[in-house]
């Protein structure tokens, strides 16, 4: 053989292993970025458990003594709720002659939070046409603490939210 042809014949040139090891980081990096990309994200949510039926719910209109602030609140058209807003504490209840008047189209819930947002008590579902004179209180707030009384409406049947209304109010 001639010298040339020696000479043409290449000889592999190697790759410095930084570089190598740069090139495979890379290629890892820019894979695990497609992956998670590609992943969609979904947040995991609560099962919804419809709440139960008040077991005390009492059929027709109430007869409320006067000072106890009891009057209709409008929904804004989509709904008619009667509550007291005066509530007074005895013991581990209060008497708040929550109702859901016949013409509602809704049933409907009540809860009672503390102004930090927790829910000092709770009733089941009333359908139209049904009051609960009483409210339990789980957690006991002290005369004149500030509350926030929420009434949460859900369409029958399918317990789609028909939407909520709060009175703030406090302890007596």
């Amino acid at each position: 053989m001639s010298k040339q042809s020696k000479k043409n014949k290449a000889t592999p040139k190697r790759i410095d292993p930084w570089v190598l090891g740069a090139i495979i980081v890379c290629a890892v990096a820019v894979f695990a970025m497609v992956v998670v990309i590609g992943i969609k994200f979904t947040p995991k949510k609560g099962e919804f458990v419809p709440p139960p039926f008040d077991s005390n719910a009492v059929v027709g209109t109430p007869e409320v003594p006067d000072g106890l602030g009891w009057s209709e609140l409008d929904a804004k058209g989509f709904y008619y709720v009667s509550v007291c807003g005066e509530v007074k504490l005895n013991e581990d209840k209060a008497d708040v002659w929550f109702t859901n008047p016949e013409k509602n189209n809704v049933w409907m819930k009540l809860r009672v939070f503390d102004k930090d947002g927790k829910v000092l008590a709770e009733t089941g579902l009333i359908r139209p046409g049904e009051y609960l004179q009483t409210i339990h209180f789980d957690e006991l707030p002290d005369i004149g603490d500030e509350i926030t009384l929420k009434v949460m409406a859900y369409e029958p049947d399918t317990y789609v939210s028909a939407g909520a209304v709060s009175l703030e109010t406090v302890i007596s």
